[in-house]
């Protein structure tokens, strides 16, 4: 059903819905169901550890590929780069159902890296900007977590069955697919379908001043959240493989999705109410807590602990950082979503990259972990304390 024809408020939640199953599609399937798999991969010899890491990266390198392509997207245009990236990622998926050489696999997986990266900014644009629904931010980014919890569970539910990995990824294929089916139409809604909605008055708290050190900040900021979280959501299910009997750890990464669908709303909520840098350093710091948990120990308690706190902390990232790159995008030259996601991207590459050399010189993942969690604090103390001394102010807007 379109969605001008419902009352005001049911078309906003509906079209917030409808970008929300883009990034249920586009980042919880085509980016994050690979971690889920990746195991059973290893052990029908699919990949090596090593190939998974390359295809890992190339996933990443894809994103970043995809975010520098839509540096110059129109809001007006993302109707359509949200259906073509959704349609990329659907074919991705469908193309690891039948690909077996490692280097085919990295190859799509890089396509599917393209189609992450455009699935998010442009849903970020079309909603957003095309649309001017601010306030449905919250829901569109719970998307991502969304998308981890349902494909984990397609996933689980194959590995119950013994289905192949090939199979499993067909699962998902038609999972995402069903997804898009609902929702395509609301993605071709008017730009005025939402003229007669009166938007919540909301109070909320600026980041300090608009200047391009501040915008050049927290580019800097978000690229270390992008390392800092990428090693914990790459490898949660298989470095817990072997250190939880009688629990599949694809349970333990659907808890990583789950706690992401609640927390962009809690993060949106707590900038609003006490400021962009208080709200962005504290969840900068519960995120390098969270990643830390497993260097700790690989017991369920840590394991749940880990997934829970990255899990509710970085979509927080997202919600509270992108937000900040539309108000700063005026001081810059360039689409800042686009380059936020472009930088994300570098630290997303090298996460794998430096994961893989440090276990084959340690035989474990706890150097990365720790260097993660080094990484987020470092850009909490860039939130705390940035460049210029009158961009710890923040303004009452």
């Amino acid at each position: 059903m379109s969605a001008w024809r419902h009352r005001p408020e049911v078309k906003a939640f509906l079209l917030s819905a409808a970008a929300c199953v883009v990034l249920v599609i586009g980042m919880g399937f085509g980016r994050f169901a690979f971690t889920g798999i990746f195991p059973v991969m290893l052990q029908e010899h699919l990949l090596s550890l090593n190939e998974g890491n390359i295809s890992a990266s190339a996933n990443y390198a894809g994103y970043l590929a995809g975010a520098l392509m839509l540096a110059k997207a129109r809001p007006s245009d993302t109707r359509y780069l949200c259906t073509g990236s959704v349609l990329m990622t659907l074919g991705c998926l469908a193309a690891l159902a039948w690909v077996r050489s490692p280097a085919s696999i990295i190859m799509v997986k890089g396509l599917a890296g393209i189609g992450s990266a455009v699935s998010l900014i442009s849903a970020s644009l079309w909603l957003l900007q095309h649309m001017k629904h601010s306030n449905g931010a919250p829901l569109m980014y719970a998307g991502v977590g969304l998308g981890i919890f349902i494909s984990a569970e397609c996933i689980a539910l194959g590995k119950y069955l013994g289905l192949s990995s090939q199979t499993i990824w067909m699962v998902c294929t038609l999972s995402a697919g069903l997804l898009y089916g609902i929702v395509f139409r609301l993605l071709n809604s008017s730009p005025d379908a939402l003229i007669d909605y009166h938007k919540p008055v909301t109070v909320t708290v600026g980041g300090g001043v608009d200047t391009r050190t501040a915008a050049l900040t927290l580019l800097a900021i978000y690229g270390l959240a992008g390392f800092g979280y990428i090693i914990t959501a790459t490898y949660l299910p298989l470095f817990l493989t072997s250190s939880l009997a009688g629990l599949d750890p694809m349970q333990v990464w659907a808890v990583f999705g789950l706690a992401a669908v609640p927390s962009c709303f809690f993060w949106h909520r707590r900038a609003q109410r006490y400021g962009y840098r208080r709200s962005f350093w504290l969840n900068l710091v519960l995120q390098a807590i969270g990643v830390l948990m497993p260097v700790i120990s690989h017991g369920l308690v840590f394991c749940l602990a880990s997934a829970l706190l990255v899990g509710f902390t970085f979509m927080g990232t997202v919600t509270i950082a992108l937000p900040e790159a539309r108000r700063l995008a005026g001081v810059v030259s360039f689409n800042m979503i686009a380059a936020m996601t472009a930088v994300y991207g570098i630290g997303q590459i090298a996460g794998p990259l430096i994961a893989g050399e440090l276990y084959s010189l340690t035989g474990s993942f706890n150097p990365s972990l720790i260097a993660a969690a080094v990484c987020l604090l470092a850009a909490g103390m860039l939130v705390l304390f940035p460049a210029s001394p009158r961009g710890l102010s923040e303004e009452r807007v």
